[in-house]
């Protein structure tokens, strides 16, 4: 990266925060920039996205003292005791970024030990003077730090020296901790607030040489065809309420959407079970929910149909195929829904160079699609490990419904 370019990446330095504001140093996986556009297929076009009743038109500034800082899913929480305007003690709740995202963007609970001052600038709720959507906050006076801000991970880089690439029994070995290419906040030459590009399109974006629609329209997201059922049903969808959309009150969406999500890091695990079963389970990062592909096996006659519903898998050479019937009803893809006649089938497919996996899938559902939904998106192996996080939903407007 050219040294000219003031590109707005940080890094970590001993116990907090400071801006390096030439090169970029970091310890995360090369990859093809190619690889890039596939996270445009999942994630959020803006670095800035409110929610629920925050009032993104107005700001506000508060500061106390930090007394907890919960890193979980689907938003972490700054909680800290301001003074109200009756001059009253405050305990203000103030809403960041999901955990699995905050963790790979290299911020650690460590970083926020109670009893530091913190001065927050954000957003207000409508209805509850203690809760805020922070945009930016500073801890014990240092410098201000932006919630979408990428500190370089202190994490070791991926050592694939050692990786095999097929099991014992032939397979190709897609085993291990899979995330989709994060995006990173960068300035472009113009200046700005910033915007969220795929971290190997960061020189392009920044030297000028790409504009952000042009990043964006390199593979624009599929849309839905929907049957008059599926586009009635879509059209009254409110993204905002619990009783539509699950992932507001800690529920899986589907297996698709979850996969690449708000940039989880899902597992992957091939393995024979006691009864001598092949099987590969998935461990997604997000919800941290689980399934299971049978491998080489039939569906059953009968399936109680469920979230993951029934997933059966082959190779076809290095290509995983997996078929999975059986899904209850629910939401495939915000606002799209399903019914428990939804077919999902998956492909899988190790680039051994890059060592990227690429899915392509297809989903049909005669009740709401009028023609398969057609998608595809790549993980990479991940730099941060994963792990099951908590999930607690503290949006004040999505506990109270």
């Amino acid at each position: 990266m050219a040294g000219n370019h003031a590109v707005s990446l940080y890094s970590r330095r001993s116990d907090f925060f400071y801006h390096e504001g030439g090169s970029m140093k970091s310890t995360a996986i090369l990859h093809l920039s190619a690889l890039a556009v596939a996270t445009l297929l999942a994630l959020p076009a803006h670095a800035h996205h409110g929610f629920g009743l925050f009032q993104l038109d107005k700001d506000v500034e508060f500061e106390g003292t930090l007394t907890e800082m919960e890193l979980v899913n689907p938003h972490s929480y700054m909680h800290f005791e301001s003074v109200g305007a009756d001059g009253k003690p405050l305990q203000m709740s103030c809403e960041m970024r999901a955990a699995t995202l905050i963790k790979r963007s290299g911020w650690s609970i460590d970083m926020f030990k109670p009893g530091m001052h913190v001065k927050v600038i954000g957003h207000p709720h409508r209805d509850d003077p203690s809760a805020c959507y922070i945009e930016s906050f500073t801890l014990d006076n240092s410098i201000t730090v932006e919630r979408n801000q990428q500190f370089l991970s202190t994490a070791a880089p991926v050592d694939t020296s050692t990786r095999a690439a097929r099991l014992d029994s032939g397979e190709p070995n897609i085993s291990g901790d899979w995330a989709v290419e994060q995006n990173v906040l960068t300035i472009p030459p113009g200046g700005g607030h910033g915007d969220m590009v795929p971290r190997s399109l960061v020189d392009e974006y920044a030297s000028g040489a790409m504009t952000l629609q042009q990043i964006r329209g390199l593979n624009p997201t599929p849309r839905p065809a929907y049957t008059a059922k599926g586009d009635a049903d879509a059209k009254a969808f409110r993204m905002w309420s619990v009783d539509d959309n699950p992932r507001l009150s800690c529920k899986p969406t589907s297996i698709l959407y979850d996969w690449t999500f708000d940039w989880p890091v899902n597992r992957i695990t091939q393995t024979t079970t006691a009864e001598g079963e092949k099987v590969i389970d998935m461990d997604y990062g997000l919800y941290s929910f689980s399934r299971r592909i049978h491998m080489d096996a039939e569906h059953p006659a009968s399936i109680e149909p469920s979230f993951a519903g029934h997933s059966i898998g082959h190779w076809e050479g290095d290509m995983l195929v997996v078929d999975t019937v059986g899904i209850a009803e629910g939401v495939l893809s915000p606002p799209t829904r399903n019914s428990n006649r939804l077919h999902v089938e998956e492909r899988y497919t190790l680039d051994t160079t890059t060592l990227a996996l690429v899915r392509n899938y297809r989903a049909e559902d005669p009740v709401y699609l009028a023609q398969p939904w057609i998608g595809r998106d790549t993980v990479l192996l991940s730099e941060v490990p994963f792990e099951k996080q908590v999930c607690k939903e503290m949006t004040p407007e999505f506990q109270q419904q």
